[in-house]
């Protein structure tokens, strides 16, 4: 059986998904959800303090993972009410999954990639919930990796709906 897969585009709609599915863990890409590629430490900074005050509106999640494949890191992460936060910066997405193998299940990833985040949920036998901001302000790379993505999706996802 293939893993779940869905898109969206707002932060809201991510966690209305997470409490349907009553997610234990919710693994979160650093960018461009938390904070934008080209952004400095205040914006990461505060991306992962909204999500962490935004998570607690979905009361099973256990888990709360902030995964990038960049060296960026937070200045420091704001404890989470209840929840375990673990921040991993050069996570070798989707090959590394050692540091995600003991986070509870049920789980899901959510990215912008198919070709990392996606792979990562399959592996981990995780829904992946693809984030896809307004193309517009997409950069060049992530873009084209985009459009590469879309073309495996159908080999590792089951159909949206």
């Amino acid at each position: 059986m293939r893993a779940g897969y869905e898109r969206l585009t707002e932060l809201d709609e991510v966690l209305h998904r997470a409490r349907q599915l009553a997610a234990r863990t919710v693994i979160f890409d650093i960018e461009p959800l938390v904070a934008y590629w080209d952004s400095g430490q205040e914006a990461l900074d505060r991306g992962v303090a909204l999500i962490l005050s935004r998570i607690e509106t979905v009361p099973s999640v256990q888990v709360v993972c902030f995964a990038t494949n960049s060296v960026r890191r937070p200045s420091g992460l704001p404890p989470g009410d209840g929840v375990r936060v673990v921040y991993l910066a050069s996570a070798g997405k989707p090959l590394r999954i050692a540091s995600y193998q003991s986070f509870p299940r049920p789980g899901m990833v959510i990215g912008d990639q198919i070709a990392t985040d996606g792979i990562l949920a399959r592996r981990l036998d995780y829904v992946f919930v693809q984030y896809g901001p307004p193309l517009g302000r997409i950069p060049a790379g992530p873009r084209a990796m985009d459009r590469l993505g879309q073309l495996v999706r159908p080999l590792l996802f089951t159909p949206p709906g």
